[in-house]
């Protein structure tokens, strides 16, 4: 007699069961979609975005490494080369206190560190927080902070020029993206030894992103820092000065960082005429592809979470 209501309560039960599951999986599939479409296609793969797994780790770099090590026929030549001022980098994803993390992306648990095939010479790490406003729709934050190192050697010269010209072009491909509207690009100061703002509006189908690129050069090491953000389903746009102010913020945080991990480097100005550290055991990174380039919307490459070709939001 009991039996059939019995199993009318177990079928309930499991049917509150899948009720309450499927909202968790619909919000995880949402924020894979934003996080794809704040990204470049290029870090698609590296951001989970083509798979169910959501981490941003899950390839890896294939492409040359920065630091990739030259003959050793060109030592003698070498010797007339100034090392490298810093050796090494910070661990990316500890690149940024927990207040600024905050601030920029509130709702992110944790960062997700990009694969790479030389961490030495190029590393990077995102995040991404979607706050839900209830009837008002959303809000999304995106950021991406990239680092790539260079080092000095006879074929490809000295550590801080090769960083410079990556630096230029970091800058100028994050100025043209495809589709960019409303582009500003202006030199920020305190970041290093040069640094410079790019934002512009980017429109996708889930909404329009407002996207700060923030690339500084401090000594031989390039930081790109991407942040993007958008109101969805009825939420207003984020405020673009704001996010900016933001961002310039962080990519200072980051530079500091830096020379925090190399242990007496200047993070202001530039010290490339006194005397530099010895060089890292690696010799010299090629400006093909970098951890910048992994996340950066720019139209640049990337290797710090996967391939090559800068974070950014086109897509």
């Amino acid at each position: 007699m009991h039996r059939p209501a019995q199993r009318d309560q177990r079928n309930q039960r499991d049917q509150h069961a899948r009720d309450e599951y499927r909202p968790s999986r619909r919000t995880s599939r949402l924020r894979r979609v934003l996080v794809c479409a704040a990204a470049v296609p290029a870090v698609l793969v590296a951001a989970g975005c083509s798979s169910d797994s959501g981490s941003p780790t899950g390839s890896s770099t294939t492409q040359q490494s920065p630091s990739a090590r030259p003959s050793q026929s060109a030592s003698a030549s070498a010797d007339s080369i100034r090392p490298a001022v810093y050796t090494t980098l910070p661990k990316p994803c500890t690149v940024l206190s927990k207040k600024t993390l905050g601030d920029l992306v509130p709702e992110a648990k944790s960062g997700k560190q990009g694969a790479s095939d030389d961490p030495e010479a190029r590393v990077g790490c995102s995040w991404d927080s979607l706050k839900d406003n209830g009837v008002k729709g959303s809000q999304f934050r995106w950021l991406n902070v990239s680092l790539l190192r260079f080092e000095s050697d006879a074929a490809r010269g000295e550590a801080d020029k090769q960083a410079q010209q990556y630096y230029d072009k970091q800058v100028h491909e994050a100025a043209s993206v495809d589709g960019a509207g409303s582009t500003k690009s202006e030199p920020l100061t305190g970041a290093g030894d040069q640094a410079t703002t790019v934002r512009y509006d980017l429109k996708k189908k889930e909404g329009t992103f407002k996207q700060q690129t923030v690339v500084a050069r401090v000594e031989n090491v390039v930081v790109t820092l991407d942040y993007n953000g958008a109101g969805l389903a009825g939420d207003g746009a984020p405020d673009a000065d704001a996010l900016t102010k933001a961002a310039e913020k962080a990519v200072k945080e980051v530079v500091a960082a830096v020379s925090e991990a190399n242990k007496g480097g200047d993070a202001g100005a530039s010290t490339s005429a006194s005397p530099s550290a010895p060089a890292s055991k690696g010799a010299s990174p090629s400006a093909s592809r970098s951890a910048s380039e992994s996340a950066s919307p720019s139209k640049s490459s990337s290797a710090e979470s996967s391939s090559s070709k800068s974070a950014d939001a086109k897509n």
